[in-house]
């Protein structure tokens, strides 16, 4: 979503509608919001601001297919254009909390760990993570690491990133990540060893995202105010070019780069704010490909010939956040019944054009990696049945004395499965007996919904798209903690409380993953939010082109480095127009 103030914040999918990434780390959230919120103003709609994608779903095949990658590329590319619905307003990475940046960020900067298209975590800049007691953490940094200075990577310019993190003057919005950090120091000339004040299972998993990047020292110092907009000194496959301001970003392959170089010498990201303007870029050549397709186009894009359009996991659900629980939906039995009352199935086939699954689960199966069959029972077979049950529904209203009472959702003209799921709710309220009202508001002030208490006045729910920063259903399941920055409605209980330190709190993968999915199985009783859809993520490349990752990786790996020719012919040659279609 959004980006003047950054991440675990939320996201707006441009012509899809919000999407968030929030965690329990209050700052990042709050800065993502921020940015959202300036996005939105500046384009008029919300901009936004991750197992095996082939076993992590259990979508239907008939629904669409989930793709664990693309074609390998046959050749090198002289260069390739991507689009993106809005330009990045820094790319510093302490600010890195939305779709824009993130997108071209993963491609010039590094971090201690790093996130694969198979959204497992191993070893970035760091050669080596070591764990040798509950709270620290030791990190063996790659020698002979370069800037794009041509400056040698050392042990200070990490602590210096990681420290920019923490200083409120930065305001970084990873800043929560780094709450729980006592110190952060040099221990040898290559190694940076992090001490935790309590145990933390949860803070190394952020070392794979922009939390954990690594840039120069001396290119911070010397950019002064220039640092992220005019000057980016990192390590990554791709160093910034030019910046046109309001058109495009080139990116130019690092000669220096220490892992596999790039396989295009260039690549330009073309700033397309129009839903249609960006599906017909693509259609006519224009740009060679995009992630985020407006679901409106999936089709046009499929039928099309120039290209094709692949889908892949992308840790994301779709949710009706509840914002208030001192009003009508104070009372368990109305969320129930609202939620029993939905049609999520409806919801998919048209706020999603079919390309999704509906779901009781506030978090998508490919986030309980590693997890054992009980586990993965626990977590999801005991829910609710995703289908309508009208009758209990109602049943549920009146014993709660609630038949006639008035609640609100807020929509925007953002996507249609904004709009389309606040339809949905308030039919399934109409059904039962329960006046929804739909508050229609504007993007900027949709955006806002997510950072400003005076915002949410007077509302009581509204649409949302959270994806995961982490392979780790905890990203979500914390927000319902006590206190926590999203937990917007205020909902307490020491029980769930007791079991988010207790999950964080442990090293055994397998013993938090059982903790969380009685974290969910307590959020989805009590609907603290109302889950409704997995979406998964979606790219679109032309034939001259191949080799992008289709899950939501992108944030974070460098993925652009990934995609060369699709074939001979297209080596070595710009971006062409291969025609209008569609």
């Amino acid at each position: 979503m959004p980006q003047p103030q950054p991440p675990s914040g939320r996201s707006d999918h441009p012509a899809t509608g919000p999407r968030t990434n929030r965690t329990r780390h209050t700052s990042r959230t709050r800065r993502r919001a921020a940015a959202a919120v300036a996005c939105a103003a500046a384009l008029g709609l919300v901009a936004a601001c991750s197992g095996p994608p082939s076993t992590g779903t259990g979508l239907p095949a008939s629904a669409f297919a989930l793709s664990a990658g693309t074609p390998l590329p046959k050749g090198d590319l002289a260069s390739f254009t991507w689009a993106s619905y809005a330009e990045p307003l820094t790319l510093d990475y302490a600010m890195a909390f939305d779709y824009p940046s993130n997108t071209i960020l993963s491609n010039v900067c590094e971090s201690l760990m790093k996130w694969t298209p198979q959204l497992k975590e191993v070893p970035g800049l760091a050669q080596q993570a070591l764990h040798p007691n509950p709270t620290t953490w030791v990190y063996d940094l790659r020698p002979g690491v370069h800037f794009h200075d041509g400056s040698v990577m050392t042990a200070d310019d990490v602590v210096y990133s990681l420290d920019r993190q923490m200083d409120p003057k930065v305001g970084a919005a990873w800043a929560g990540v780094f709450q729980n950090v006592a110190s952060i120091t040099k221990t040898g000339p290559l190694q940076v060893t992090v001490r935790l004040r309590t145990p933390d299972a949860v803070f190394p998993q952020y070392m794979a995202t922009a939390a954990g990047v690594v840039a120069s020292e001396k290119g911070i110092k010397a950019a002064g105010a220039n640092w992220g907009t005019g000057s980016l000194d990192c390590t990554g496959p791709f160093k910034l070019g030019a910046w046109n301001k309001g058109q495009s970003i080139e990116l130019d392959r690092f000669a220096g780069y220490w892992g596999t170089p790039a396989k295009s010498a260039k690549v330009t990201f073309e700033f397309l704010t129009d839903p249609s303007a960006r599906t017909n870029a693509m259609l006519t050549g224009a740009v060679d490909g995009g992630y985020l397709i407006p679901t409106e186009s999936y089709q046009r894009l499929r039928d099309s010939g120039v290209g094709t359009l692949y889908f892949g996991e992308s840790l994301s659900t779709v949710n009706v956040n509840v914002t208030d629980m001192k009003g009508v939906l104070g009372d368990a039995r109305v969320r129930q019944a609202l939620s029993l009352a939905l049609d999520r199935s409806g919801f998919v086939k048209q706020g999603l054009a079919g390309n999704g699954q509906p779901t009781n689960a506030l978090t998508d199966k490919a986030s309980w990696a590693g997890a054992d069959p009980a586990t993965l029972h626990a977590a999801f077979d005991t829910l609710p049945s995703t289908t309508p049950d009208l009758a209990r529904a109602k049943a549920l209203i009146k014993q709660a004395g609630a038949t006639g009472k008035t609640v609100t959702i807020a929509t925007s003209a953002i996507g249609q499965d904004v709009s389309l799921l606040a339809t949905a709710v308030q039919a399934a309220g109409t059904e039962i007996g329960l006046n929804v009202q739909v508050r229609t508001i504007a993007p900027d002030a949709f955006s806002a919904l997510f950072t400003d208490p005076k915002a949410r006045q007077g509302i009581d729910m509204f649409p949302e798209t959270y994806y995961l920063s982490i392979t780790d259903p905890m990203d979500l399941l914390a927000n319902f903690e006590t206190g926590n920055y999203q937990n917007y409605a205020g909902y307490s209980s020491p029980a769930y409380d007791k079991l988010v330190q207790q999950a964080t709190g442990t090293d055994d993968t397998a013993q938090r993953l059982a903790i969380e999915a009685k974290l969910q199985q307590l959020a989805v009783q009590q609907n603290l939010w109302i889950p409704v859809a997995n979406w998964p993520t979606a790219v679109f490349m032309n034939k001259r082109i191949t080799g992008a990752p289709t899950t939501i990786s992108y944030l974070y790996y460098p993925w652009a480095a990934d995609i060369g020719a699709a074939n001979t012919e297209a080596a070595n040659t710009g971006a062409t127009n291969t025609g209008a279609a569609g």
